[in-house]
């Protein structure tokens, strides 16, 4: 395990400044200290504050041990008044410069550590900066490299030319409603996934719990008059259940919600191809379904094998075909770069598939090593690419889109995702997921209802955010709906009073 002493930084900075460790070193530790302590097998980095050109400026030391290998010098300190942010930005600077220095790693996203990027650049549009100036400033303060800077401005502006009114939708809000049930777990997963015959509590008992929280959720909205912007069923896989419980689970919907004839756009998972059947399509179908997924992850059979994913490439592309020639024709699929065995060559495989299908929309993600999932806890069973043929990959995804007439229009990363890079959601213009933007860019609240599923609360006079998560396994969630759903209404209440 790699360590880091940090000689003159202050406590409250040491989680930042861990995370930022952790972009060079994965399982990278950092301790604090006030006078320097060479230990022979880590790192140390001493900051102090230097007068260069009779200006104040902030200088760190790196030691490799007792040995001295680099050190970088900021432009200026800050005020005493200004110190908190700016003291730690500059530090932030100091400590990826000089890592990327040491271990030759540069990394694309500089200091910045925080999930959603393109949050913090429609921040920077509404303070009434310019697009110009928004990239510069991510370059110059966040060390954050011209084409990511680019890639970001790229996707706002799509962003906005799909949802004009995206800062104007705090008092509508969105629907998350989450499935838990699949047929196997995949390796990278951490998402509500039980077997749907498992004995974690039945099917029935679920559904149950959930159609009395969409009744009382949509009660409320439709007595307070409050417009839903987008509904999403995820999970999970929403189509492992059965065709006859999905068909009362559209019609409670309708029923119960306010004018889902309004709603922008509705979403359902059938992410596992082999869950997709013609009588489900028929039930999608028959309650104007919008969007779909169906997600390969990988075009190799092996590869799938190796995930925990029980069904075939051909499987995935037959049911692909099945979907868009029923009619449900704005389908998005999943690419997951960094999978285990897999390099640029089976990358290629992937999408060279994808070329003969042309889905509406792809989002192209890099594995995470997820906290809880079974590939984290058993790192050594999967050899994945080194972290050059995953930015290669990266690298060939965009230019694929590009040629293919596919544009980015939304982003986030992950903590621990392979070579520190993002994932983004690609479409072909007019076929962007506008509940992916919501999720993404927290412009209202979200409310989340079923197994796992996470309520995101925004305030609409402040902008303030808070979350509440329902219980992830089916058990708890049956014992505990009502509870749940009244916690919920409380919520409502506060922020829509």
């Amino acid at each position: 395990m790699a360590l880091l002493t940090l000689v003159g930084a202050e406590a409250s900075f040491q989680r930042s400044f861990e995370r930022l460790f952790q972009l060079f070193f994965e399982e990278g530790t950092i301790v604090l200290s006030a006078s320097p302590e060479f230990a022979d097998d880590g790192l140390t980095l001493i900051f102090e504050k230097k007068v260069v050109g009779g200006e104040p400026c902030l200088q760190g030391t790196l030691y490799d041990g007792k040995k001295k290998v680099d050190s970088e010098t900021s432009d200026f300190f800050p005020e005493e008044q200004h110190q908190g942010a700016a003291l730690k930005r500059l530090m932030s600077q100091l400590i990826v410069k000089l890592l990327e220095r040491y271990t030759g790693w540069s990394q694309p996203w500089g200091i910045l550590t925080g999930v959603r990027p393109t949050k913090l650049y429609h921040s920077m549009r509404r303070q009434g900066m310019t697009d110009s100036e928004i990239k510069q400033k991510l370059m110059d303060e966040y060390m954050v490299q011209q084409d990511k800077a680019e890639l970001l401005s790229q996707i706002v502006g799509r962003q906005l030319s799909v949802v004009p009114d995206l800062d104007t939708l705090q008092q509508e809000v969105s629907i998350y409603i989450g499935i838990p049930f699949c047929p196997t777990m995949c390796a990278y997963c951490t998402f509500p996934a039980y077997p749907i015959n498992g004995k974690n509590g039945s099917v029935d008992e679920f559904l149950t719990g959930l159609h009395y929280e969409m009744e009382k959720v949509g009660g409320w909205l439709t007595a307070n008059d409050i417009r839903v912007t987008t509904i999403y069923f995820g999970g999970g896989t929403p189509t492992s259940i059965t065709a006859e419980q999905m068909d009362a689970l559209y019609e409670k919907m309708h029923a119960v919600f306010p004018n889902t004839a309004g709603v922008r756009e509705l979403t359902v998972e059938a992410g596992r191809p082999d869950t997709i059947t013609k009588e489900k399509i028929a039930v999608l179908k028959k309650w104007n379904v919008d969007r779909i997924s169906v997600n390969p992850q990988s075009f190799t059979n092996e590869t799938l094998k190796a995930i925990g994913r029980h069904h075939s490439v051909e499987e995935t592309v037959d049911k692909y075909r099945l979907a868009y020639e029923s009619g449900l024709t704005n389908i998005n699929m999943d690419l997951i770069i960094g999978l285990p065995g897999e390099g640029a060559a089976e990358f290629t495989h992937s999408l060279n598939v994808t070329e003969k299908l042309r889905p509406a929309s792809l989002t192209v993600h890099t594995l995470s090593y997820k906290r809880a999932s079974p590939m984290t806890k058993y790192k050594e069973k999967y050899k994945v690419a080194d972290r050059e043929e995953i930015h290669q990959m990266m690298e060939q995804a965009r230019a694929w889109m590009e040629e293919h007439g596919y544009v980015p229009y939304y982003l986030y990363r992950q903590k621990n995702i392979l070579g520190n890079l993002e994932n983004i959601g690609y479409a072909l213009p007019g076929q962007e997921s506008i509940y992916n933007m919501m999720i993404m860019e927290e412009v209202q609240t979200v409310i989340g209802l079923g197994c796992g599923a996470s309520s995101k609360w925004v305030d609409p006079k402040t902008g303030n955010i808070d979350r509440f998560a329902n219980p992830k396994d089916p058990r708890s969630y049956a014992d505990r709906y009502e509870e749940y759903t009244e916690r919920k209404i409380q919520v409502l209440n506060e922020l829509f009073a």
